[in-house]
């Protein structure tokens, strides 16, 4: 899998801002990182619900 170079970065981040506008894109960022944040919580909280259960 090819990785992104800095040229492609650009190009996706021209296409945002020109989709979703200057104003939209802090919040669109902050969804971002509020849903990757929840998804490692859920990822952590499966984790210590199955060790739990595995304990005697």
């Amino acid at each position: 899998m090819p990785s992104l170079g800095i040229q492609e970065l650009l190009v996706i981040f021209v296409i945002l801002l020109v989709i979703f506008g200057g104003s939209k894109l802090p919040l669109l960022g902050r969804g971002m990182g509020e849903g990757i944040r929840n998804f490692k919580r859920g990822l952590r909280s499966d984790d210590a619900s199955e060790l739990e259960e595995k304990q005697p």
